[in-house]
This record gives structure tokens, C-alpha cells and sequence, in this order.
């Protein structure tokens, strides 16, 4: 069973994604979700933005290119043999 999270955007409707992998690059931690349990899904990765104090995390979409292909790459590492396929 894959884990569910919830992001609350302010002024926006509630998003239930599944977390399909988490890693840490460069000190900062970052999780791969869908928006679909099963089969073919639109995959993001989120960056933890996050103070250590904060009760909630604040997650960043990535969007910045060299960070993008740099998380993807481990995300891909790490999936790999789980039948799923990143494309950047």
C-alpha cells in the first residue's frame, strides 16, 4: 500500500497525492508523488521546505531544471526494477 499526503495550498482545494519515493540530495529531503495509485499517473517532485521547528512541512514543487534532472536521476536509481519510468 503506498502512502497518501495531502497538500493544503492556501486559498486552493485540498490535492491527495501518493508518495511513491523520498531521498535526500544536497542536505535537502524530497519526496516523488502521483496523482494516481495505479498505472499511468503525472509524477512531481516536491522539495521539503520546511524549518525543523515546523510542525506542518512545506513542500515546494521542483521546477528548476538542473534540480529537477538531479532528482529525478536519483529518483530513478532508486525505483529502479519497480516497473516505473520517469520522464524528465
Amino acid at each position: 500500500m503506498t502512502e497518501k499526503i495531502i497538500f493544503r495550498p492556501e486559498g486552493g482545494e485540498d490535492t491527495e497525492f501518493f508518495i511513491v519515493g523520498q531521498s535526500t540530495l544536497n542536505g535537502k529531503s524530497y519526496i516523488l508523488v502521483t496523482d494516481a495509485e495505479d498505472g499511468d499517473a503525472d509524477a512531481f517532485i516536491m522539495r521539503d521546505d520546511s524549518a525543523p521547528e515546523e510542525e506542518e512541512a512545506l513542500f515546494t514543487e521542483v521546477t528548476e531544471e538542473e534540480e529537477l534532472a538531479a532528482c529525478a536521476k536519483v529518483f530513478a536509481d532508486l525505483l529502479d526494477g519497480d516497473d516505473i519510468l520517469l520522464e524528465v
